[in-house]
């Protein structure tokens, strides 16, 4: 078989992304102004699409970039975006702001997150976080996910791994069904199998604090942080689409007192104080 008869047609992968983000031709008709019955039409493959449309379908139905190029494919039009590699010299002055913005945020943990949770970048304060891992897993590509909850990783440090467990399968559980990517799908089978099978959403009323916090210990002290992610709203090219910054700041005044002590006496990468 060849591969082009491999390749669903435009109208499958149309129907299918709508399926998947749970819409009826109507609602989809409604987001992307396209009447119902030339949606109809171009699902069941008796009219054939612009990129225009292909364009405007896409961005109704959220689809990633790399499977808006596979649209456009299937439809017998060139792919409209890049995916280069993260080394690449175009995208270098991007790589370098957002290293940038990780040394900015020392002394507190921050990382650069490819769309699989695997470590692109990350500054000096992470070092200590992950001291103590078993060696195999901090092998690149090193998935930050994988080294929290994996017995051998951080999960023996994580005080309120249940909580903070369940909050990382929650988090890849949703890019899981956004992107329908099998290696996001994999992670959840993985991580829910470290947390001892499918752990249900934890309801808001069993948190006693404003933000879920990682609790864990580092050289025998409590530490407490509350994280965030940022990610390139703007970008049009595949890979940047999947890169997150992730950082973690102290959710507690002991945290805070030590990392600013470490920053006072001016210390190493290695060591709190």
């Amino acid at each position: 078989m060849s591969v082009a008869a491999e390749v669903p047609p435009v109208g499958a992968l149309l129907r299918t992304w709508r399926e998947r983000r749970r819409l009826s031709q109507q609602e989809l008709s409604n987001r992307s102004r396209v009447s119902t019955r030339h949606l109809s039409r171009v699902e069941t493959g008796k009219a054939h699409p612009t990129p225009e449309m292909l364009m405007r379908l896409s961005d109704s139905l959220e689809v990633p970039l790399r499977d808006r190029n596979r649209i456009l494919l299937a439809a017998g039009y060139a792919p409209r975006y890049r995916d280069r590699r993260l080394d690449d010299a175009s995208i270098a002055v991007v790589m370098d702001g957002l290293r940038r913005l990780l040394d900015a945020h020392l002394p507190y943990p921050a990382l650069l997150l490819d769309d699989h949770w695997d470590i692109v970048d990350a500054n000096a304060a992470v070092d200590q976080l992950l001291s103590g891992c078993a060696p195999e897993l901090l092998e690149p590509p090193i998935n930050v996910v994988r080294v929290c909850l994996h017995p051998e990783g951080l999960a023996d440090r994580i005080s309120n791994l249940t909580e903070w467990g369940g909050h990382l399968l929650q988090q890849v559980g949703h890019r899981a069904e956004r992107t329908h990517d099998q290696c996001h799908h994999e992670l959840v089978a993985e991580i829910a199998g470290y947390l001892g099978g499918p752990v249900p959403a934890i309801p808001r009323t069993s948190h006693t604090g404003p933000v879920i916090t990682l609790e864990i210990d580092v050289d025998g002290a409590p530490l407490r942080f509350f994280s965030t992610s940022a990610t390139l709203s703007t970008a049009t090219d595949a890979t940047l689409e999947g890169l997150h910054l992730e950082t973690f700041l102290p959710a507690d005044e002991a945290t805070r007192h030590r990392f600013d002590r470490r920053r006072a006496c001016q210390e190493g990468p290695h060591g709190l104080g």
